[in-house]
């Protein structure tokens, strides 16, 4: 059985972040927030007396990047809900390590 072979003009590395050429505001935005709320959870959890911050950021990161996973459609979004989801992860549990989400009001 003959087959017509597709030649690859593309690099591999290209086409990981490659789209499909439509505009996906929603899941941008989320990616971007998931980002953003990631990195700040993560920096922040390296101070201890920051673990409110920490925390909250890492849990709402954790939310926004679940439901960006949710309803991702390329590569590239889901690529990036992946490292803002493991450095709002990081920093969540970090921060509840450091004392929570609450800073010692409830307990």
């Amino acid at each position: 059985m003959v087959h017509a072979a597709r030649s690859r003009t593309e690099s591999p590395l290209s086409s990981l972040f490659s789209t499909d050429g439509k505009p996906h505001p929603v899941q941008d935005t989320l990616l971007v927030v998931t980002v953003l709320l990631g990195a700040t959870a993560a920096i922040s959890s390296i101070f201890s007396n920051l673990h409110v911050l920490s925390s909250w950021t890492g849990l709402v990161g954790i939310i926004t990047g679940g439901y960006g996973q949710y309803i991702s459609e390329t590569t590239r979004e889901r690529f990036g809900l992946v490292i803002g989801l493991g450095a709002a992860g990081l920093g969540l549990f970090l921060g509840i390590a450091h004392g929570g989400p609450f800073g010692g009001l409830v307990g």
